[in-house]
């Protein structure tokens, strides 16, 4: 029974993170759509459109296509203000997207935390901006458990089934780590097995559904999905909480146009000053966009130099 409950947990998972598009698709957006702000008036479809795209990428830290949806205000929203298209590069995991900014194949990406400091490392990646949620800059770990598992703390799910969301993310999979490494504990002995869901969402759902007993995901993710289907919370139960940690950040390729880069910050910052832009943040469940200091991220960093995994 348990090998068949476990091979049903996996192809599930297998279902959640392959079924979906994560592919590339672009949004060109022409001045005439009805919410062009006052410096695209007077230019034609054709000039906005034929000029270059600005390349942007995302990870699915919620499933792809919710990930798409969510987004595609931001991404309209940033074209129309740039006066250019928009190309959205979707991929599985943030390495790849990493990638992508690294060759030049995106100009701006939004990573999570880990994958900023391994940019950061491997080629100069560059904060641009921060979401600020509800008055914050920061964001926790959750362990979820079912409601009515017995476990009542993380020790709890010993030779259990434990389910991470990407291997560069913080929340995800660096957190929980840290935690079994200040008792001397690997994930591959303490559980039974470890599954990867590729996003925050299939790994609330997977616990919920009980295909796994445990699950390391993000708190702004967990709150904004149980804000919108509160049964959701009753079906979970949060064991574990970490400490506040920097925000995941928009990053951009070292090598992007300065002027550029500005530009794009002053859309970003500026956006809580439109209607259209506080009407886009509603929807995503964020106060405004800011600055950013690197040292925010110095208690992450700090994780992965004890466990060795110095970025």
């Amino acid at each position: 029974m348990n090998a068949l409950r476990w091979f049903f947990a996996s192809a599930v998972l297998l279902l959640f993170s392959c079924s979906e598009d994560s592919g590339t698709r672009s949004i060109r957006l022409s001045p005439d759509s009805g919410r062009s702000p006052d410096h695209l008036a007077g230019k034609s479809p054709a000039s906005f459109l034929n000029r270059s795209p600005l390349h942007i990428a995302i990870a699915n830290v919620i499933s792809p296509r919710a990930s798409y949806r969510l987004y595609d205000g931001l991404f309209s929203y940033i074209a129309i203000r740039l006066g250019r298209p928009v190309e959205r590069s979707q991929r599985s995991t943030y390495a790849e997207v990493n990638d992508l900014i690294r060759y030049g194949d995106a100009d701006v990406g939004f990573v999570c935390s880990v994958a900023y400091l391994q940019g950061q490392r491997d080629f100069d990646m560059e904060l641009l901006a921060a979401p600020v949620v509800k008055g914050k800059q920061t964001y926790h770990s959750y362990i979820l458990v079912p409601s009515d598992s017995l476990a009542d703390e993380a020790w709890d799910l010993r030779d259990k089934v434990f389910a991470f969301t990407d291997p560069l993310s913080n929340s995800g999979r660096l957190a929980p780590l840290y935690l079994l490494h200040q008792r001397n504990e690997r994930p591959e002995t303490f559980f039974s097995r470890v599954v990867y869901t590729y996003s925050h969402d299939n790994s609330t759902r997977a616990v919920a559904n009980k295909l796994v007993d445990g699950a390391a995901v993000d708190s702004l993710v967990f709150d904004a999905m149980t804000e919108k289907d509160p049964s959701l919370r009753g079906k979970l139960k949060i064991i574990w909480k970490s400490p506040p940690y920097g925000i995941p950040p928009v990053v951009v390729n070292p090598r992007l146009d300065a002027d550029l880069k500005q530009h794009l910050r002053a859309i970003f910052f500026e956006m809580r000053d439109t209607t259209e832009g506080r009407r886009i943040l509603a929807s995503l469940g964020i106060d405004r966009f800011a600055p950013i200091e690197d040292a925010a991220y110095d208690s992450i960093r700090l994780m992965l130099a004890e466990i060795g995994r110095q970025p």
